[in-house]
């Protein structure tokens, strides 16, 4: 019997020991569950797949909602598809342009991190081709975007992090081509 409850209307199932998930934003392993003897809850003892020191202790009841399922993989491929026409950030001033990313990670959808990689991406380009540094800024966005966004891909894919991006970025030039 599969044991599900609902939060905020989506359906999350009770994980199991190496079971992967989207904590906040970042993707985790369960590596054990166990019960809290001071307040009678169980709770999942998750590891970033990024940074196997820290340890994180959630409840399973998700009661503040900062759990989530993985994307699946035909969810993966609609995204990828989806890719080409997701439009970068345009005409962001400069000076409210990470307000504009902090806003994105915060909403955490993949479409807005979608966003953040080629907005930031282009920006970076158009400052090489311009002979100008690169912004500091646009790379830190950059990569948190893609850490986010490929880490819970390459789950979903069955790949590691160089794969996805890579299998990503020829699937969107085949699209574009």
């Amino acid at each position: 019997m599969d044991l599900r409850i609902l939060v905020d209307r989506e359906v999350l199932k009770l994980y199991k020991i190496n079971d992967y998930l989207v904590y906040k934003k970042d993707v985790c392993k369960v590596k054990d569950i166990k019960k809290n003897k001071m307040n009678g809850l169980n709770y999942y003892i998750l590891v970033p797949i990024d940074d196997d020191s820290l340890i994180i202790d959630i409840p399973t009841d998700n009661r503040m909602g900062f759990i989530r399922n993985i994307i699946s993989k035909e969810e993966t491929e609609k995204l990828i598809n989806k890719i080409p026409n997701i439009e970068p950030l345009n005409n962001i001033d400069d000076k409210y342009i990470e307000r504009t990313y902090k806003d994105l990670i915060y909403n955490g959808t993949h479409e807005d991190l979608i966003k953040i990689i080629k907005t930031s991406y282009l920006r970076n380009e158009d400052r090489v081709n311009n002979k100008k540094k690169l912004s500091d800024k646009d790379t830190k966005y950059f990569e948190q975007a893609e850490k986010y966004l490929y880490n819970e891909l390459a789950i979903s894919l069955g790949m590691n992090f160089e794969e996805t991006k890579e299998y990503i970025i020829h699937k969107v030039n085949e699209l574009i081509n």
